[in-house]
């Protein structure tokens, strides 16, 4: 079932025309970052993206919100902020695991069947590749146990590196 569902692929994130949404790896202030969310804010045309993003004014570790897509090929960007790893000790995973939860849920809520993420909080803040990668398909396949036919495509989009350490995660997942 969740290979029909759940594809990782690699790839540059703002040029997934297949998808309804992509999600931000955002910061709090919900302003234009480095990384994947630099990328993001470039693509969809940043005075636009930013100025939609000061309205709704921020947004916490471990939640999500929603905006237009602008220039890029997607209708919406999902918005959602990991947490910055430190000691592991800090409930980092439970924030991380919030984050993939809560952009589904919000993605869910807003009719969207087709979504893109990136890997939130591995880059910058840290995150260890192989715990973030488990968080990230452990959430979205305890999801789809929740919601059955809620969506038809979860899809990571991941540079190689990182897509080799979500395969092998993936394909431990798909045989238990």
């Amino acid at each position: 079932m969740y290979k029909d569902i759940i594809k990782l692929v690699n790839g540059d994130i703002t040029k997934i025309p297949e998808v309804e949404a992509i999600v931000n790896a955002a910061n709090t202030s919900l302003e234009m970052g480095g990384g994947v969310c630099g990328a993001i804010f470039r693509a969809a045309g940043s005075y636009h993206l930013a100025k939609e993003c000061k309205e709704i004014g921020g947004c916490n570790t471990g939640e999500a919100v929603i905006t237009k897509g602008y220039n890029l090929p997607n209708k919406y960007i999902i918005h959602t902020v990991g947490p910055k790893y430190s000691t592991g000790e800090n409930g980092e995973a439970e924030r991380l695991t919030s984050a993939y939860y809560e952009s589904l849920k919000l993605a869910k809520k807003k009719g969207i069947r087709k979504i893109a993420f990136p890997s939130i909080s591995t880059g910058i803040y840290r995150f260890p590749i192989d715990e973030g990668s488990e968080i990230a398909l452990n959430t979205a396949i305890k999801f789809l146990d929740e919601n059955p036919n809620s969506f038809d495509l979860i899809l990571w989009v991941l540079d190689e590196k990182t897509y080799i350490v979500y395969k092998e995660k993936y394909e431990k997942l798909i045989k238990e």
